[in-house]
């Protein structure tokens, strides 16, 4: 059934493979999202970290350059209770590593993303678009803004990390579900960061979804080859999405030390830490990770206030030429990632899944 139920879902979407690739706000371009429509997969934008005027131009380029289908990714976090005393404690504490890279830390902190739940310019922009799949991360936004998007004729995704947020997403009338496993790179798509993470796999709550229920199921985590799909289809997934894979690709917006540090050494460890954003996210480790070991969930600012300090620092490192501040999204697999044109990688990924099949 759930085999039938994906060749179905895939079909209602408009692509042959069974090939999504995850939004990936700031490294996604219309270029990346474009090549992988044209080469069979759905290609995806992250608007998360964009505003009206940045989020149409993005749109209307990738609408340039192909008329196959595309997904546009939003953040529906819950808007941030900014708290000064937490703040005002965060800048001082990084305060000496702004003077050793010859920066000045920011005088207060800034909620720099707004959630999609309460941007209607967003929210009318996309209505505007009609792109055939719109993706939900962080949770969802009001029934209305669904609905809307439902009678627009647009097929909605929500990443989940277990079996509550997808029986929630199912309820509010998302056609499909993305299992995110904790192999994962990037943040977590957890709908509420303060209640506890079960860390489940991407193959345990891919089986636990489809057996549960009644939509679709994306898997999502540590997948970076066709014999990663095809083992994620085996266990009932109707796709694949994949991340950190595309990163190192022409394409995406990674910079120079982002890609070195993907594809070398660094590329073996990733970490899963709340301190860059005030969420949690897996990125690769650097100098800035390192310091969350010693830093209590409850001092970290929230999302995403926490994450304009860290730009700011990873700013003022990267005149010295240095990129040991980086938001370096990457999950598990890393190692795996390969350096090539999107459109190619697509083709070899639609190579290996055909032999890995059998």
């Amino acid at each position: 059934m759930a085999e039938t139920q994906g060749r179905a879902f895939l079909t209602a979407v408009g692509i042959r493979l069974p090939i999504f690739q995850a939004p990936m706000a700031g490294v996604s371009s219309p270029a990346l999202a474009a090549a992988v429509s044209e080469a069979g997969g759905l290609g995806a934008l992250g608007l998360g970290a964009s505003n009206v005027d940045a989020a149409a131009r993005m749109i209307a380029e990738l609408k340039e350059r192909t008329k196959y289908p595309f997904n546009l990714n939003v953040f529906c976090h819950k808007s941030s209770a900014l708290s000064p005393e937490i703040e005002v404690k965060w800048i001082e504490r990084f305060r000496e590593h702004f003077t050793a890279e010859g920066g000045v830390p920011p005088s207060a902190l800034r909620e720099i993303y707004r959630s999609f739940v309460v941007d209607e310019e967003i929210s009318g922009l996309l209505l505007a678009a009609r792109p055939r799949v719109v993706s939900f991360h962080f949770g969802l936004p009001g029934a209305d803004t669904i609905q809307a998007l439902r009678t627009a004729g647009v097929l909605l995704l929500c990443s989940v990390t277990n079996l509550s947020e997808a029986q929630t997403a199912v309820a509010a009338g998302v056609h499909a579900v993305i299992a995110q496993g904790y192999e994962a790179g990037g943040h977590r798509g957890i709908f509420d960061p303060s209640e506890p993470d079960d860390l489940l796999s991407t193959a345990a709550l891919t089986q636990m979804l489809v057996r549960h229920v009644k939509v679709p199921v994306i898997a999502a985590g540590g997948i970076m080859d066709g014999a990663g799909i095809v083992a994620a289809m085996k266990l009932g997934a109707a796709a694949a999405q994949l991340g950190t894979a595309f990163v190192a690709c022409d394409e995406s917006l990674a910079d120079d030390a982002y890609r070195a540090a993907l594809t070398g050494s660094a590329g073996y460890h990733t970490v899963m830490t709340s301190i860059i954003s005030g969420r949690p996210a897996r990125c690769l480790a650097n100098r800035y990770t390192e310091l969350s070991r010693d830093i209590l969930v409850d001092e970290v600012p929230a999302y995403p206030v926490a994450y304009d300090l860290a730009k700011a620092l990873n700013a003022a490192a990267k005149v010295n030429g240095r990129a040991d501040y980086g938001a370096q999204w990457a999950g598990q697999g890393a190692p795996l990632a390969r350096r090539m044109p999107a459109g190619d990688l697509v083709r070899v990924l639609a190579k290996e899944l055909e032999l890995a099949a059998g």
